[in-house]
């Protein structure tokens, strides 16, 4: 048995299970975890109890210090004042000194050793460790020896609830994070993937004090060059598909930063929906999910196979692992500066062009604004699409006002020359119900003709509405569907439900206006 301890963050807990190999945490997890199994894939397979999914409501952040001036206070960063933030504290160490033995694992956010912070997660259950063994970067038995204090300690008592009498809670779910402690605690939810986002908006604070942009976003890389990609989108946008590029390589699937050395991925593994996986349309993350990875609230058949059909769970299902496990990542996961950036929207209002250039003050607006739309829900006769809103696609892990990071966007677009695109995977010809998706091929044609510079000199024409440069020209995708009017056979229709779009992104806005530019506000639709 070592001889490390965690009493410096007052466990007292003598059986301590330090960065175990995944084969240990399978065997510890098949006899520790409730239903825990071995798929025949070779995945470990394990069940995050009530809560699939992360509890953005329950986030809570300490208005305390330094950082009370920095943070961007409101429904994302919800405050609590530092004396609860010790009485959950408490109780998170009084629920993990409870146990007979616990897991610790201690790793790196960050490929670029300049700007990476050393994480600690404290836990109960080896399904966490295991967990966190694929997000973070895996120290090699040498950092392990020389990992000294924490920058981030992370105490997992998920199994455990929250005290909904406590000043500031709203339910048995709590996930705070305090600045000034470096510690970021969990009650009342055992979904993995609230760690891995606690440590990313630990980023989204640290990184842009010292000129670095962090990102939600998939990054590739040119074979030959070096320089990057970077692919922005909410979910459904095509973000994952369109970064499993077997002619570039991969940096990461979720999570960046942009320093002035070049870009760097966060995190040392990918965390990949399930639901109706195949080996047909994503061929890398299906061989991924073997041994060594983590399978999330899934349900296997008789034969211990993976059914990625099967929601009975959760829609939510998820697979963790390493990112070497991908055969085109680039190790360490680190690029040059990005020649493009490509926001992803899906459009089904089916409106916004396929494929636009944007200026640096568009860029600023459209990051801001990190617009796309859903289809419409299952209920007979509802047709009408409905917009989402997540400023800087990823509105629940911003930690500063959403202006900061679209300045730092800005500004290194500037200094690097990077091009900027709006690139619309959804709907053409009509809103949904009545156009058509647009064809992935079509969508991959134009990303190829983004990174082969292509765009770069193709004609444009301004959307007198939107006021976006629309490429008219690229090759192998047909000219016609790349002006929207044209397709649509409704012109009244077609101007009518542009004029409500633009109106939408108006109106969504309008909450940032305080803390941005002339020049940025007048970067949107003319509406």
């Amino acid at each position: 048995m070592s001889s490390f301890t965690l009493k410096q963050h007052e466990i007292t807990v003598n059986e301590i299970h330090r960065n175990l190999p995944p084969s240990a945490l399978y065997e510890h997890a098949i006899l520790r975890e409730k239903d825990a199994h071995i798929a025949e894939n070779g995945a470990l397979v394990a069940y995050s109890g009530a809560k699939t999914g992360r509890s953005p409501k329950d986030k809570r952040v300490v208005k305390q210090g330094a950082s009370e001036n920095d943070i961007w206070w409101g429904p994302v960063n919800i405050p609590l004042d530092p004396h609860t933030f010790a009485i959950i504290r408490e109780r998170a160490r009084d629920y993990l000194n409870t146990r007979d033995l616990l897991y610790c694992f201690d790793g790196f956010a960050g490929w670029d050793p300049k700007y990476r912070i050393k994480v600690r997660v404290i836990c109960s259950r080896p399904y966490h460790a295991l967990f966190m063994h694929t997000m973070l970067i895996r120290p090699t038995k040498h950092e392990l020896e020389n990992f000294g204090d924490p920058d981030l300690i992370i105490y997992n008592a998920g199994a455990f609830p929250a005290n909904r009498l406590t000043s500031g809670m709203g339910s048995k779910t709590t996930v705070d994070l305090s600045i000034e402690d470096n510690e970021f605690v969990i009650l009342g939810t055992e979904y993995a993937g609230e760690m891995k986002k606690g440590v990313f908006t630990v980023m989204n604070y640290l990184a842009p004090k010292r000129g670095v942009l962090s990102m939600h976003c998939s990054a590739t890389a040119d074979k030959e060059t070096g320089r990057s990609s970077l692919l922005f989108g909410l979910s459904g946008t095509g973000k994952s598909t369109l970064s499993a590029d077997p002619k570039r390589h991969l940096i990461g699937d979720d999570e960046h930063c942009w320093s002035d050395e070049g870009i760097f991925n966060i995190e040392g593994g990918c965390y990949a929906k399930a639901i109706n996986l195949t080996p047909e349309n994503e061929p890398d993350i299906f061989e991924a999910l073997r041994f060594g990875a983590v399978l999330e609230n899934v349900v296997l058949d008789q034969d211990h196979l993976v059914d990625y059909t099967n929601i009975s769970i959760t829609e939510n299902t998820r697979g963790a692992y390493p990112i070497q496990f991908i055969q085109n990542a680039k190790i360490p996961c680190v690029a040059g500066h990005p020649t493009d950036i490509i926001f992803l929207t899906c459009d089904a209002f089916g409106v916004l062009p396929p494929v636009s250039s944007l200026s640096p003050a568009q860029a600023m607006y459209h990051y801001i604004s990190g617009y796309t739309a859903k289809v419409a829900g299952t209920e007979v006769g509802v047709k009408e699409p409905s917009a989402t809103f997540s400023s800087c696609f990823g509105g629940p892990f911003l930690v500063w006002h959403p202006n900061k990071y679209a300045e730092l966007l800005a500004a290194k677009m500037k200094q690097h020359g990077t091009r900027v695109w709006l690139v619309n995977t959804g709907w053409s010809g009509g809103a949904y119900g009545t156009g058509k998706r647009i064809k992935l091929a079509n969508t991959r044609a134009i990303i190829d003709a983004i990174h082969g510079g292509a765009l770069a000199k193709a004609a444009t024409d301004r959307d007198p509405l939107f006021g976006l440069d629309v490429v008219t020209g690229c090759p192998n995708v047909p000219s016609e569907i790349l002006i929207p009017r044209n397709v649509w056979s409704d012109k009244a229709a077609y101007e009518a439900t542009a004029k409500k779009l633009a109106g939408l992104f108006t109106t969504n806005f309008a909450a940032y206006e305080e803390g941005v530019s002339a020049e940025v506000k007048a970067a949107g639709p003319m509406a």
